[in-house]
């Protein structure tokens, strides 16, 4: 069987880890597979049954009735799809984006995603993005990148991406968001946010997306040859 690639993209949020992601996918030909909008599918469903993320008995009780599938469309866009509804534009909320921190932290439900997520790698060239895609997802991957910037650059490249979509958000309150979801995150027991020890940093607060795009390709050609 023909060699399979996996580059593993981790970082806290709002690194910009899924738009890079995507436009690198995009120019390589690779599956892109947003591993964030899994766990903010979960969060939905939970949300839409008026489970709170931390009620560990009601996401073990309910977990079994919901089904999550990736499609993509022609353009290569990803899709979820929430037992047999796109979902994929009702996730893209910040209150989603807390919850699935929270829902993403119970090992019920990252066990019930994690042969999902592998299965995808294994039969296809991926780039995929998340938290712990180098150290616990794919720990075999081709290539590993943690991709960060500081807290109040992401936060205004959020603030800027939700207002653009018609979102009523402020600077203040998105970078509190972002704090406390990297704390959330960083601190969860299961799999918690940090640098795979083999994965190469690249801080991208200073640079635009060409110029991150570029880094990464880079760091793909060294790694892989391409």
């Amino acid at each position: 069987m023909e060699k399979k690639y996996s580059i593993a993209i981790d970082g806290p949020a709002g690194a910009g880890k899924s738009t890079i992601a995507k436009a690198l996918a995009k120019e390589l030909g690779y599956y892109y597979v947003d591993t964030g909008a899994i766990y903010r599918t979960v969060a939905y469903f939970l949300d839409l049954l008026g489970i709170s993320p931390k009620d560990v008995d009601g996401v073990e009780r309910y977990i079994d009735e919901l089904t999550v599938g990736i499609e993509y469309d022609e353009d290569g866009r990803q899709h979820m799809i929430m037992n047999g509804m796109d979902v994929t534009e009702e996730i893209r909320t910040q209150d989603i984006s807390q919850k699935a921190s929270l829902v993403s932290a119970h090992k019920v439900v990252r066990d019930m995603l994690l042969d999902m997520q592998r299965d995808v790698a294994r039969h296809n060239n991926v780039i995929m993005d998340g938290r712990d895609i180098g150290t616990v997802v794919l720990p075999k991957a081709t290539v590993k990148i943690f991709l960060t910037a500081s807290a109040e650059v992401r936060a205004k490249r959020r603030t800027d991406e939700l207002l653009s979509k018609g979102q009523k958000v402020s600077y203040e309150q998105t970078l509190k968001d972002i704090k406390q979801r990297d704390y959330q995150d960083s601190n969860r027991p299961i799999a918690p946010l940090k640098q795979a020890k083999d994965a190469v940093l690249l801080d991208t607060s200073e640079l635009d997306i060409d110029g991150v795009i570029a880094q990464m390709k880079r760091i793909v050609a060294e790694k892989i040859g391409l």
